[in-house]
Order: C-alpha cells, then structure tokens, then sequence
C-alpha cells in the first residue's frame, strides 16, 4: 500500500475500495513502528484510531461522511484530547490526562477526522531544533543526523515520513514554518485570532496560534476551513466569516509582491536560499506580477523584541505548573515552598527555567518599563511598518529560515544562535499576520528551504490560492552557494 498524497487521494481510494479507513490507519501505524527511531510520536493511541476508523467506513458507506474523512492526523504533544495524556513534552506534565477538547479536536473529529497520536516538540513549545523534549530529540527524516527544526518538530518529521498525512502544530515565533521549511512540508501560522486557542497549553498568549502542516496546499485549506471560525471559550477570536478557503484556490490577476531587501541581503543568509529568491523574483516578474523592493528597517530589534515579551508571556503562565494543583511533584518537597521549588526545579526543562527567569526578570520592579514596555512599543512600530507594506502590495515574500537544517548539537550550546533561527519568522507573529512556508527549494546537499509569504489579515484565502500556484508552477530547483 502507498501513502496518500492528499485528503480527496485517500477518500477517493476508500470510496472505490482500494482499501478501507481501517486499512489506511494500520497502514500508518505499521509506518510508525517502522519509523520510531525518528522519535517523532510521544504515543500512538492504536485503539481509539482504529475504533475511529470502523465508525467513518460506516459513514462512508452511507454516505454521510465529514469533510475530513479519510485524514488521519497527528497532535503536537501540546494540544488536548480528551482521555488522552497530553505533556508539551514536558516531565512536568508527564502522564498527565486531558479532562476536555481543544476546539480543534472537537472541530477534527466532527468532520471524521482521525487522530492517530500526539506527536513530540520542545517543551512547552520553546525551541527551534526540538532538541529541548524532556522525552528525546526528534530526528529529520530527510537526514537523521540533522534536526527537524522546532518547536513543532514532531509533527513536520510525520508528515515528511509518511506516518500521517497531516498534523497540527502551533506557531508562536515560527514553529511551524521553520520545521517546514527544514523538513519540506507545507506551514501556515494563520491570523492571530482565526483558529481557537482553547486547549492549546499556553507559551505566550498573544503570539501562539494553531495551524496546520501538510503535503499539499489543497489539505491546508481544507484544515483551515474546518477549524477556523468563533468559539465561546476563546474571546480572543475574530467574529469574521470564515472563507470557503478549499474552494478559492484559483489565483487570479497580477499580484504587487514585497521583497524586504534587509532580508535578502542579510549577512546570515544561506547563499543557496538567496540565489533561489532571486531566480524566484525573475520568474515572477515575467508572469507579469510586480516586484517592489522595500526597507524593514526593525529586522535586528525583532528577535530580542520576540523574546522578551514571550518570555514575559511563559512567566506567567507557567505559573500554573507548581506541584499543587496537578502535574510533576517532587518526592524531595517536605513543605509549601520546597514543594513549589523542587517541583518546578526538577519538573522543567534548562531552555524553560531560562526563559521563566527572563521573562520575570523583564516584568519585575526597576525592569518593566525598560524592557516590558519598551518591547511592546517596538512590536507596535513592528505591526504599523508591516502592514504599511501590505496596504500597497498583496504579499510579503522573504526567506522562512536562514539556512537548511543543521546537525544536532551544532546550535544548542548558544541560545543566542538558536534564537535567531527564528529572524525571518517572528515578523508574522509579533504584527500577528497569516503566514505560510512553502517547500520551493533545494540547496547543493539536496536538503530543502522553504520560501515564506505573509499575507494582510484574515487574508488567507488569497495567501493560499497564490501558493497553490506558486506549488504547481515552481519546480522543486537545486540552487548552489
């Protein structure tokens, strides 16, 4: 049996009976078993897929299937199922079970989707090579000596490998397109507050949105139309209508496409990625689209701003795992403050317990206005600059990371290097527009880089229908340093 390439491939397999759903989730959990070297699921849940399975073949045959019935799909291990353990790959949360949905799930499984597992990240989302799992790296299935990029390195590697046709990750300053962009997948961050939060375990609640990852553009849009929309548990949300985005995937007209020349010419940029945006840029022109060069004079205030206001974030809501309400105790604790210490000493991850310390040390008294503040008036400068670029072209268009992916260790010991893997993602999350990275390249050791566009918001329809094109037109092209 071969992989699916896309939802409508495997339904319409199922339909004609080339196999059944139950065939198709044996089929993925025997890849799974094959593949676990890849540490890339944190647990398959075997029985509840495949009781999942019998009940969409029955629907099938009576015609009354969801939108989604013949997806099998993973969970980043930061999204809750009910009955299910869910741990942000945390051992602070290890073992613990979810008492409810995330908003997704119950939209997945309304239109018969099938969860077959949830998948590994960096704790608590936080890392950009998912070497900071409490429970193990995650390797890159294209080069296990190679990470898959972070934080949702899981649910890229599964994609990749063929062990689920989709997953849900979540982006908080990049982790869906850069693992995409590493392991040559399609991420889209939707607009912050498109899809619901409600389940998703909190990093930075302003920044974190859900989204999907996938093999095609087709899928993507199909996910988003499903999962998108109001929910009464996320206040956040936009009462906006939502898109019929799987049935507005014909790109029409020229499109106005900004080129951010600190981006391209920055001195990090891996020269294989920068000759393929400037072949791309060609191409495009003689399609009769217009290229507008234009400044971004905020790129080197992006990170540091990314990083103190999501450190801020994760020090509040990581308050919440201290020992006494549910999670990881310490059996060293004797009273209430040994119990919150050595509980949260030994339950977090290094990479955690430093941006908890950050993150407090930039709200507390003498810093707040120094570094709190003053971020937050930069993310502003951010957002209007971004969006004055959007008012006159259709698209931003700028590499999704700097290089391909590295070799494991290469970055860990220099958190300041690790954090600029996330320069050219962070731009979408601080302004809070729809982002989407797209599998256009290859460098010299054949090792892919995604290309990434960011879109005006709540404009995913457009966003989507221009990279269905730019997938269907643009070859896959090997580009040399």
């Amino acid at each position: 049996m071969k992989a699916p390439s896309s939802v409508s491939e495997a339904l319409s397999s199922i339909k004609t009976g080339s196999y059944t759903t139950k065939d198709l989730v044996s089929f993925y959990l025997h890849r799974i078993e094959e593949n676990k070297d890849l540490n890339a699921f944190r647990e398959v849940f075997e029985k509840t897929a495949l009781e999942a399975a019998e009940r969409v073949d029955e629907k099938i045959r009576s015609g009354t299937q969801g939108k989604l019935a013949g997806l099998v799909i993973g969970l980043k291990d930061n999204i809750c199922y009910k009955n299910h353990q869910v741990s942000a790959s945390s051992k602070i949360l290890d073992g613990f079970i979810s008492i409810y949905n995330a908003t997704v799930v119950d939209r997945l499984i309304n239109e018969d989707a099938i969860i077959i597992g949830r998948l590994n990240c960096d704790e608590f989302a936080m890392g950009s090579s998912n070497e900071n799992s409490a429970f193990g790296a995650v390797k890159n299935p294209l080069d296990k000596n190679r990470v898959p990029g972070g934080s949702s390195g899981g649910s890229v590697a599964a994609v990749a490998a063929d062990l689920c046709l989709a997953t849900l990750g979540s982006d908080t300053g990049g982790s869906i397109r850069q693992p995409a962009s590493f392991t040559g997948t399609v991420g889209l961050k939707p607009t912050y507050g498109r899809i619901s939060r409600y389940g998703l375990i909190a990093y930075a609640s302003s920044f974190d949105q859900i989204g999907p990852i996938t093999k095609n553009i087709p899928d993507a849009a199909l996910l988003m139309e499903v999962l998108s929309g109001m929910d009464e548990y996320d206040s956040t949300l936009s009462s906006k209508p939502v898109p019929s985005y799987s049935k507005e995937l014909q790109s029409a007209g020229r499109k106005n496409i900004a080129v951010i020349k600190e981006c391209i010419e920055n001195d990090g940029l891996n020269p294989a990625i920068r000759n393929y945006i400037r072949s791309l840029i060609d191409e495009l022109k003689k399609e009769g689209h217009t290229i507008n060069e234009v400044s971004f004079p905020y790129l080197e205030y992006m990170v540091p701003t990314y990083y103190v206001l999501t450190t801020a974030e994760a020090s509040s809501n990581l308050g919440r795992f201290d020992g006494v309400h549910y999670g990881y105790r310490s059996k060293a604790a004797y009273d209430l403050d040994s119990t919150y210490r050595k509980s949260r000493t030994e339950g977090f991850g290094k990479e955690v317990k430093r941006r908890i310390m950050l993150g407090t040390f930039v709200l507390s008294e003498g810093y707040y206005d120094a570094y709190y503040a003053k971020a937050q008036r930069v993310r502003r400068l951010i957002r209007n600059r971004t969006n004055e670029i959007l008012k006159d072209n259709d698209f931003i268009l700028l590499p999704s990371t700097p290089d391909v992916a590295f070799e494991f260790g290469k970055n860990s010991s220099d958190p300041v290097k690790m954090y600029l893997e996330d320069i050219f993602t962070v731009q979408a999350n601080l302004a809070g527009n729809p982002a989407i990275s797209l599998p256009l390249g290859k460098a010299e050791n054949d090792l892919p880089f995604g290309i990434q566009l960011i879109a005006r918001d709540f404009e995913e329809s457009p966003l989507l229908a221009f990279s269905n094109h730019l997938m269907n037109t643009k070859t896959l092209i090997k580009t040399e340093s």
